[in-house]
């Protein structure tokens, strides 16, 4: 019912869809310092004040809620149905080849940049279905909201913002994910590393590294300065090393340190799998090189242990552990900032139904401690919502309406903004076997797949909240 009305509503719509999407593209929204008004900096505060203005082009009412997210609402009834989406975005990386992070473009009827499918496209998408239903008049029995956020990749500290000030609604779902539906979402496990020595003077040594800056990436490059190493010797190492590892090193020399960077593929942190990562990677390299027995080497060969190049499981930590629903934990060691006097770093752990504090927290933890390294940290169960649930049912029946496909559920390592959120789901966008290079370079959004989830969103609405 009502199909009819969609498909002739959105028989026009594209270049209104890519025109939007592309609005928020073009502004980068990383997550800086917080200021008045901004508690996630000042990149996600232009994000959401640009999608403002679209909802105003568009005649939806919306309103800022402190810098934190903004609403969107259909009409003044009672809640029924809320639509999570977020505006932030991870760090660009490098490796862009069909145009630059914050300069979208369409390519061969996909749309290019940073955010065209995490998650401001799926945001779009939310956006044009209540514009729909307003459009179309239909007369609503409860009200949809739309929530804008600007922190799920760093927290979702926006989201428990709103959530401890606001009821939750009968019905939530998160468009940051795939079709046909995610019900199962692994638990997280991201600890806090640390360790420290007194300064050293021996060479060969390492005097610094750096990795990436946000937990949930898999580095896309590393970076690391040695110093007091034979420069001849050095290169004719590397270079075969690189070559077992699949990664490129590039290497320059000043005033006799070696200044290496590594480059891999980044991915986002619950498939690393699907990467290459530099960080390990560059590890691996800095272990093979004739450095001193200093407190850094013995730290960085206890990191290449634990976390050896291509371990994605959590196999060498003692941690691997899989089930039936949720399939294997997963493990990327994603972060590290290394000095004279000490390391910082995290990891990764998207974790299945099987892991518990006992056989994967305590684990860690000693392993780590064994070598002098102090994990802190906590981990977050996962999220599940039974197949049979009328919510559910009710979402996949309007995928198989535009899509001709059966739809079934699926659980993901990947963590939304529905985690912990009573009956709340991931639905859409990316169709099923769609690539979007999530958190890697070259990010895109299949035009015709976001059109068809316009029109699934819309007959969400009215099945939900006629």
């Amino acid at each position: 019912m009502y199909r009819t009305q969609i498909e002739a509503y959105f028989a026009d719509k594209e270049p209104e869809l890519i025109e939007a999407v592309s609005r928020l593209v073009a502004v980068p929204s990383v997550k800086g310092p917080a200021l008045p008004g901004k508690p996630f900096g000042e990149g996600p505060a232009a994000a959401l004040e640009e999608a403002l203005r679209l909802c105003a082009d568009w005649n939806l009412p919306a309103q800022n809620l402190s810098g934190y997210v903004a609403t969107v609402d259909l009409c003044d009834l009672e809640d029924g149905l809320h639509i999570l989406a977020h505006l932030d975005v991870v760090e660009p990386g490098d490796g862009w080849i069909l145009t630059e992070p914050y300069s979208p473009k369409v390519v061969d009827g996909l749309l290019y940049g940073r955010g065209a499918s995490d998650d401001k496209g799926p945001l779009v998408a939310a956006l044009f279905a209540l514009r729909a239903v307003k459009e179309l008049g239909f007369p609503l029995s409860k009200n949809v909201r739309v929530i804008m956020g600007t922190d799920e990749e760093s927290g979702f500290g926006d989201i428990k913002w709103y959530y401890g000030q606001h009821p939750y609604a009968p019905c939530t779902f998160s468009p940051d994910a795939s079709f046909p539906l995610t019900n199962l979402e692994k638990g997280h496990f991201q600890p806090h590393l640390r360790a420290s020595w007194e300064g050293e003077d021996k060479v060969p040594r390492v005097v610094s590294i750096t990795g990436s800056k946000q937990v949930n990436v898999v580095p896309s490059n590393a970076q690391a300065i040695v110093r007091g190493l034979a420069e001849d010797e050095t290169e004719a190492s590397l270079e075969t090393l690189v070559r077992e590892l699949g990664v490129t090193a590039t290497t320059h020399w000043e005033q006799g340190d070696l200044h290496l960077q590594v480059r891999g593929k980044g991915t986002h942190g619950s498939t690393p799998e699907e990467g290459n990562n530099a960080l390990t990677a560059l590890i691996a390299l800095l272990c093979r090189l004739p450095l001193a027995d200093l407190h850094s080497t013995r730290h960085l060969r206890t990191l290449r242990e634990l976390f050896p190049h291509g371990d994605h499981l959590g196999q060498s930590l003692g941690i691997a552990r899989s089930d039936d629903l949720a399939g294997p934990l997963t493990a990327a060691f994603t972060m590290l900032n290394l000095d004279e006097t000490g390391f910082t770093a995290r990891f990764d752990s998207r974790t299945s139904l099987e892991a518990t504090e006992e056989n994967t927290l305590m684990v860690a933890k000693a392993a780590f401690s064994a070598h002098g390294i102090t994990l802190e940290g906590h981990m977050d169960p996962p999220h599940h919502v039974p197949n049979h649930s009328p919510f559910v049912k009710t979402l996949l029946h309007c995928y198989e309406q535009y899509t001709g496909e059966a739809g079934y559920c699926i659980s993901t390592g990947g963590g939304t903004y529905v985690h912990g959120i009573p009956g709340g789901v991931a639905f859409g966008t990316a169709m099923p076997g769609f690539d979007s290079g999530l958190h890697g370079p070259d990010e895109r959004v299949s035009v015709s797949d976001l059109l068809t989830s316009c029109k699934i969103f819309t007959q969400v609405i009215l099945d939900l909240c006629l």
